[in-house]
């Protein structure tokens, strides 16, 4: 699924509902906020009871202990209205600092565990967009819109409650005008929506160009390409301030017309009320009590049409990030996963394999591919760009299935096994080595959580990282930056294989650098790799004479099928292929071995 596709999908508040999921295992936060909200709303009401007693029995009388003890009533109310206010306000903050994190911590851990295809198919910053912006939308509703929602429904309800018991007549003529303001929330509150979700679109849109752009910047600068992409950010960001103007201006003008249709009725009341205190009809209390519920009346309906917005945009957020957790794993999960029998053992068979990606289901970069591998045998594998060779190592590794063949581990069709069982018995080394911001010793624990620091050591030491490491400001500890900018290339090779020393993997996956190592790093990293290998299974990627000399056997590549197999120097007189590959590839002493 591409998520950027969800963006044209119509959604609905309900969508929201979803939420009660994650609010559960807090439902004792939940009462207790609700418990403050109700008693803050009754304490608001009282205002209004109070402020007709008051006029009624205080200043229309002239009695002045009773002006005393209300002062003190008030006063009681007002601490009262402070407390529970603060507990529902901290609450409901709290409830939705803690949601948000665990729908954060729900996306991730579902994201990272989705097929390969899936993060082919869509951008890294859109998939931040949805795991950070549209978590923090639904932060802003479950710790303030929903509460302020539930508030504001609360002081409607009593309010018109507290209008019909004290004058039915102005309550009718209320009633009546209510329509008015609901009718512009709802349609405005339509084009709200379709907009919110532009706006959304352009921010994922500016999210991914932004991620993008960062992570290439040494491409940017080494172009010259740096003012040509500040200006189609600058593009991006006028489309994005389009969209957020159009939204805004929609948002603003459904507020405008609540609160003049609001207190245009309440001047009409007031009116009205008016001649009814001088004909006798209701008392100067009465009528005070009544403008003070038509003003919360008017208030809450004003404030749901601001939570209103918020809502709308937080149901596309909810939409987008149930589209995710929605998302199945493609490839399928034996419901009967088999065992890997004799686990220090690692032989691995192409059957007959066939393979074409998504994006090009018509193209077969692998076609009847059929190659055995002895457990311990080292098998390299010799081709041009494009031969397939990459493929056949996320094949192992089962990142896609092939559309027909099978691959077996130990005899076992790699479908018939778990993900992690497979994977725990493989140590991937690749040409560009992924290098975490983390410290040294964390990066070379990848291969293995739960190695001791002695262990990781040991794996450095065989890697040959232990003595650029020690050179570092603190060494083991020391941040690498981002993607391991701090080291060399050839460090970041080395330790990698340290990584995958810790692993002590039975299958070895080894992608050998095709970029020129001074004689320094290229011997220190043949020592690491030959000490990696021994006794395991590899294939190579090979692109040095001196690794295919090592190998057991060499596989011609060419076009996703293998057109040699052999010793090197079989391959240099029977395979017109590998004699131009070595000849442009190897050393070029390769006729002298």
């Amino acid at each position: 699924m591409n998520i950027r596709e969800n963006n044209r999908k119509s959604f609905k508040i309900t969508q929201l509902s979803y939420l009660g999921h994650f609010l559960k295992p807090y439902w004792k936060q939940v009462i207790a906020a609700n418990i403050a909200l109700i008693l803050a709303a009754i304490t608001v009401l009282a205002f209004g009871q109070g402020l007709k007693t008051l006029i009624d029995h205080g200043f229309v009388t002239g009695n002045k202990d009773f002006l005393n003890q209300a002062v003190w009533v008030f006063l009681f109310i007002s601490i009262l209205l402070g407390i529970t206010t603060f507990a529902r306000f901290y609450l409901v903050s709290w409830i939705g600092e803690k949601i948000v994190s665990d729908i954060r911590q729900s996306v991730f851990n579902h994201v990272i565990n989705l097929d390969i295809s899936f993060f082919d198919k869509n951008k890294t910053g859109e998939i931040l967009s949805t795991i950070v912006t549209d978590t923090s939308l639904l932060q802003t509703v479950v710790g303030s819109s929903i509460s302020i929602a539930l508030r504001n429904v609360l002081l409607f309800i009593g309010g018109v409650t507290m209008l019909a018991f004290t004058s039915f007549k102005l309550t009718s003529l209320v009633l009546l005008i209510v329509p008015l303001v609901i009718v512009p929330i709802v349609i405005f509150g339509r084009r709200v929506r379709k907009f919110s979700k532009a706006n959304q679109d352009c921010l994922a849109e500016m999210s991914g160009f932004v991620n993008e752009t960062i992570s290439s910047i040494r491409v940017v600068q080494a172009f010259v390409y740096e003012k040509f992409e500040q200006q189609n950010y600058s593009n991006i960001l006028k489309k994005t301030f389009e969209t957020a103007k159009i939204k805004i201006h929609n948002r603003a003008l459904l507020t405008a017309m609540v609160i003049i249709l609001t207190f245009s009725s309440i001047c009409i009341i007031l009116w009205i009320g008016g001649h009814d205190v001088i004909s006798g009809k209701i008392t100067a209390g009465q009528l005070s009590a009544f403008v003070f519920y038509a003003v919360i009346v008017a208030g809450a309906l004003g404030a749901l049409s601001e939570v209103f917005g918020d809502l709308q945009r937080a149901a596309g957020a909810m939409e987008r990030i149930l589209d995710l957790l929605n998302l199945k794993i493609e490839l399928p999960i034996s419901n009967t996963p088999l065992m890997i029998q004799k686990p220090i053992e690692a032989s691995l068979a192409f059957n007959n394999v066939s393979f074409a990606y998504q994006s090009n289901l018509n193209h077969f970069v692998i076609k009847d591919y059929n190659l055995s591998i002895k457990s311990g045998e080292k098998i390299a594998l010799v081709g041009p760009s494009g031969a397939g060779k990459t493929t056949i190592f996320q094949l192992a590794l089962r990142f896609y299935d092939p559309q027909q063949g099978e691959i077996t581990f130990n005899g076992i069709d790699l479908r018939h096994l778990t993900f992690s069982d497979l994977r725990a018995q493989i140590g991937l080394v690749s040409q560009d080595p992924v290098i975490f911001s983390s410290s040294a010793l964390d990066n070379i624990r990848y291969g293995c959580p739960n190695a001791t620091e002695q262990d990781i050591k040991k794996a450095a030491d065989a890697a040959c990282v232990t003595e650029f490491i020690e050179k570092l400001p603190q060494r083991f500890l020391t941040p690498l930056g981002e993607r391991g900018i701090r080291l060399s290339g050839g460090q970041r090779q080395r330790l990698a294989i340290a990584r995958a020393m810790l692993r002590q993997p039975n299958l070895l996956l080894l992608d050998e650098a095709t970029s020129a190592l001074d004689s320094e790093n290229e011997s220190l990293i043949q020592q690491a790799l030959e000490r990696l290998m021994i006794g395991r299974t590899t294939l190579i990627i090979a692109h040095r004479l001196s690794t295919v000399m090592k190998a057991d056997r060499i596989v011609v590549m060419d076009k996703g099928k293998i057109v040699g197999i052999g010793t090197h120097n079989y391959l240099l007189d029977n395979n017109s292929l590998y004699n131009r590959l070595a000849t442009l590839q190897f050393d070029q002493n390769y006729k002298n071995i």
